[in-house]
């Protein structure tokens, strides 16, 4: 779970609906800086993430020149979906999401899809449908396939755990399981309601969020096959972006996926599987020079 600094935007972004075609989606959007706008990115959010964990990315892509739309999906945080159909939220449904989304939110300028995690295999399959649209895909600790023996043990227990409890029930028993949402020193230095307001806005969002969204989305990270041929088949710039440790999907293994796509390669020190709120100006440095690095 990425867990961003903060769920209010920052100065300057506002949250409000997104309307496609396919319905409306939370987002929270902030304007390029001056007068001259690069390009739009379309930010979406990983497995139990939201548009938040991109809060921090906003103030410095913004000053760098891009507008950013970051996106709660289908069944995320601020985005209703059904509770208890899973078809809803079949990779194939997500990705045509992806690209209303994208016709929603294109203004003529170059468009840069990101994708955290699940959202970077939602993101793949989007371009795999329809590439058009847009100008380049960072896939963020993303990696070529299902992901790793360990994650799926935890993403197939969160499934048994939501077949026989509700959601509030499953989060007191992850919390149980969890280290603290900060090391301890800093929730010692912190003041004495941000550590508690933190939790509040992370099971706030956990809590609106869909079951069946999370069971069918999670067989999905365990059962995704690798499609890295026919992504670099389509000449699309990639950028494949990690931090220096991952969990999720191994360090070498994105360091070979790079290489098969003939991809730019960032790896943020520093940074675990969410280089967006671990090391987020470093993050936004990398975007956007990969993204300028495009158009020079």
């Amino acid at each position: 779970m990425s867990r961003p600094p903060t769920f209010t935007p920052p100065p300057g972004a506002r949250a409000h609906r997104l309307r496609t075609a396919r319905g409306g989606f939370a987002v929270i959007e902030m304007a390029a800086a001056g007068p001259a706008e690069k390009g739009t990115a379309l930010l979406l959010p990983g497995f139990t993430g939201s548009k938040e964990d991109f809060i921090a990315l906003h103030r410095p892509l913004a000053d760098a020149g891009y507008r950013t739309v970051a996106v709660d999906g289908r069944g995320q945080y601020e985005t209703p979906g059904p509770a208890d159909d899973e078809s809803a939220y079949a990779q194939a449904e997500l990705a045509a999401d992806v690209l209303a989304q994208a016709r929603a939110v294109h203004s003529g300028a170059p468009l840069h899809l990101v994708g955290h995690s699940l959202g970077g295999q939602i993101a793949r399959a989007a371009v795999l449908l329809d590439p058009a649209p847009f100008a380049s895909l960072t896939l963020m600790s993303s990696g070529p396939a299902r992901i790793s023996a360990s994650q799926r043990q935890r993403v197939e227990l969160l499934r048994d755990a939501l077949a026989a409890m509700d959601m509030a029930a499953v989060w007191e028993a992850v919390q149980a399981m969890e280290s603290p949402v900060r090391p301890p020193e800093e929730i010692a230095a912190a003041p004495l309601d941000e550590g508690l307001d933190e939790r509040a806005d992370l099971r706030r969002r956990w809590l609106a969020g869909s079951p069946a969204q999370l069971v069918a989305t999670g067989r999905a990270l365990c059962t995704e096959p690798d499609r890295v041929a026919e992504l670099a088949a389509l000449r699309l710039p990639v950028h494949v972006l990690s931090g220096e440790r991952d969990d999720t999907w191994p360090v070498p293994l994105l360091d070979d996926m790079a290489v098969r796509l003939g991809a730019h390669r960032t790896v943020v020190d520093g940074a675990e599987h969410s280089p967006n709120t671990d090391r987020p100006e470093v993050t936004a440095r990398a975007l956007s020079g990969f993204w300028d690095g495009l158009t020079g």
